[in-house]
């Protein structure tokens, strides 16, 4: 196992952990397992958590419970501007779909690229958005075409823009891409 290029899930962690200027709220854009969530309440005084299957949310519950420090919210992350109404520390994205749910309900390139859009908006300065892609179904390489070509032309006065991906793995392997806010 190695221990820098191995889960990329991880190395969000890591980068999270060391380089987020501030942790008092954080907002975990694609629930899922809920990995993410309890990562970020580790570290964070306050965390809001979307997805959009009340399976997903349920799922939650029922492994973490019911906490005052994570609102879990059951709406898409294009959404976000509804919820949130202060500046975010963190704002994390793990895309594609849930794992041991219905692989047919994916994040979409549309919805997510105006998440991306509003989130930018919320981040804090010193904040970081982490975005993991997963380019291995139909709508993931969609959706990475969309990002990649959204945060690359993003100000770089304002905006530090950082791909990881794998060159000796799969075409298809995950890639994790981090925006830090000037």
């Amino acid at each position: 196992m190695f221990n820098y290029v191995g889960d990329i899930s991880e190395l969000s962690h890591h980068i999270i952990r060391n380089f987020c200027m501030n942790k008092n709220y954080a907002v975990d854009a694609t629930l899922g397992n809920g990995y993410d969530t309890v990562f970020l309440y580790s570290l964070f005084k306050k965390i809001t958590a979307f997805d959009i299957q009340q399976e997903a949310i349920e799922s939650f519950k029922s492994n973490y419970g019911n906490n005052d420090t994570v609102d879990l919210i059951c709406d898409s992350h294009s959404n976000i501007d509804k919820y949130i109404k202060e500046k975010a520390d963190c704002i994390m994205y793990n895309l594609g779909y849930w794992p041991g749910g219905n692989k047919d309900i994916t994040t979409m390139a549309y919805s997510t690229l105006e998440s991306l859009k509003k989130a930018l908006i919320l981040l804090n300065s010193g904040g970081i958005i982490s975005i993991a892609m997963y380019v291995g179904h139909n709508e993931g390489e969609k959706e990475e075409a969309f990002i990649m070509d959204f945060v690359e032309n993003l100000p770089k006065n304002i905006y530090g823009v950082m791909l990881h991906k794998y060159l000796n793995r799969s075409k298809i392997s995950p890639r994790l891409i981090i925006i830090e806010k000037k």
